[in-house]
């Protein structure tokens, strides 16, 4: 269509000296004129609605939605995400097929170690829905290589993304580029917060605060040395004198 649309317009500016050539009167070349610039402008209205029918096809085409969750803790819940994306689902008129849940677990954390997220890309490769949505974007992750690559696999297999908070639809052009503007915005967040605590961890050892936590008593530093003299196993060690295998661990190793 927009091919034959520059054609139109290459041909229609050519119009006036083709129609010198031919002898034609001044009265019949305002005619073929007039009669070309409205085959160009019938022609880009054309094109035009044929774009919004497109458009409006897609969008009326995604109805099946997966729902995407994710908390940081165990004492956090996902309801509030949940009914959020299930009353714009309604209001969208969106059949919701699943939900996905990741609990307890950073958002900084990659796709092998999110469960549920796995789970949703690979139902994505099957094609079991037509968009995912999320609650807010760090529902999804913190860092924006691992935000993109999420993005290039679901559009790869032609499925939309809808962030709640943000309002980011990637089925249009300017949603995906907000979604990816979203992601800088979240991944700098990031960094300012672990900046921040490395600057209050600097800022204690300064102040001689003993960080991390407090030692156990030395009789027990002893037994479990005692015992490792003994040949027993680290394991075992930490049953016998109640402690958790990381300070056994801790232990030995600073004796040796």
């Amino acid at each position: 269509m927009f091919g034959n649309l520059q054609c139109v317009i290459h041909l229609d500016a050519k119009v006036p000296d083709c129609a010198l050539q031919l002898g034609m009167r001044q009265e019949q070349l305002h005619s073929v004129q007039v009669l070309g610039a409205t085959i160009v402008f019938c022609m880009v209205l054309v094109y035009a609605f044929s774009i919004d029918e497109r458009s409006t096809f897609i969008a009326r085409k995604i109805k099946k939605v997966a729902i995407y969750a994710r908390v940081s803790t165990d004492q956090q819940t996902t309801e509030k995400q949940f009914r959020e994306l299930r009353s714009v689902a309604k209001r969208n008129g969106w059949e919701i097929t699943k939900k996905y849940v990741d609990h307890g677990i950073s958002g900084a954390k990659g796709r092998d170690k999110r469960p549920a997220l796995d789970a949703l890309l690979e139902d994505a490769v099957r094609k079991q829905f037509d968009l995912i949505a999320a609650w807010s974007v760090d529902r999804l992750g913190r860092s924006l290589r691992d935000l993109l690559g999420f993005l290039d696999d679901i559009h790869a297999k032609g499925i939309g993304l809808y962030l709640h908070q943000q309002g980011v639809d990637t089925t249009t052009p300017g949603g995906k580029a907000l979604f990816q503007m979203v992601g800088v915005f979240a991944e700098f967040e990031r960094a300012m917060i672990q900046e921040r605590v490395k600057a209050g961890l600097a800022r204690a050892r300064e102040q001689g605060k003993t960080l991390g936590r407090p030692r156990v008593d030395q009789k027990i530093e002893a037994g479990v040395l005692q015992l490792r003299k003994d040949g027993i196993g680290q394991l075992k060690i930490a049953k016998t004198v109640g402690v958790g295998t990381g300070t056994v661990q801790r232990v030995i190793r600073e004796a040796a």
